[in-house]
């Protein structure tokens, strides 16, 4: 094969390269403006305000990770992360004793059986107030744990949502950084398929590889 066919070839992959490249790296950009601009927009909608500095319920020793946001709202997936691990989950574990919700609705419904048998009980012999005072009590843990359940699917729910957020958030800034490597790829190819032709120029028309 002639020399000038072989530079001609690799010339002409390299440009093609390069196109690939820089059209690639425009598309990572775009998906990253996108996915950025939809979380910040979402989370902006929700109108979430970290506590203020020193406000009751946000202490430094409790929460020292997301003392740095105190007073900003949330519009960013890190923050939307910070939030849900670092304040949010600290409520939630503190519901009932570290159980999570899967946890406490089991031991709600255990709670709800026990409360109907004793009320079966006192209803058996309603002249026994210890009996009555157990099954008063019983359903009033149940409702405890009830109420407990409910606030954290809601906490467990909002959570999730927030992690989603900062998942999307996520794959927005690994898109960004590949659209660098992307651009700066295609801008070395490009330079290197110009090297390419201007060195075909100089190659004899008889040369052979």
């Amino acid at each position: 094969m002639k020399r000038k066919t072989f530079d001609r070839l690799l010339s002409a992959a390299g440009a093609m390269l390069s196109v690939v490249l820089i059209v690639a790296g425009g598309m990572l950009l775009w998906g990253a403006n996108f996915a950025n601009n939809q979380v910040n927009t979402q989370l902006k909608d929700q109108n979430v305000f970290f506590p203020k500095a020193g406000s009751p319920g946000f202490d430094a020793k409790k929460f020292p990770e997301i003392q740095k946001y105190a007073g900003q709202q949330m519009t960013t997936g890190q923050q939307a992360k910070d939030y849900a691990n670092f304040y949010i989950a600290v409520h939630l574990k503190g519901i009932n004793g570290g159980k999570n919700y899967a946890e406490t609705s089991a031991d709600a419904l255990d709670a709800t059986s026990k409360a109907g048998q004793a009320a079966l009980a006192a209803e058996a012999s309603p002249d026994d107030m210890d009996l009555t005072a157990a099954a008063e009590q019983a359903q009033v843990d149940a409702d405890v744990l009830d109420t407990k359940v409910q606030t954290l699917f809601r906490g467990e729910t909002l959570r999730g949502l927030l992690l989603t957020s900062f998942a999307f958030w996520q794959v927005g800034q690994i898109a960004l950084i590949s659209a660098y490597f992307a651009f700066a790829a295609g801008v070395v190819m490009l330079l290197l398929t110009l090297l390419g032709f201007a060195h075909l120029r100089k190659t004899p028309a008889d040369a052979q590889i």
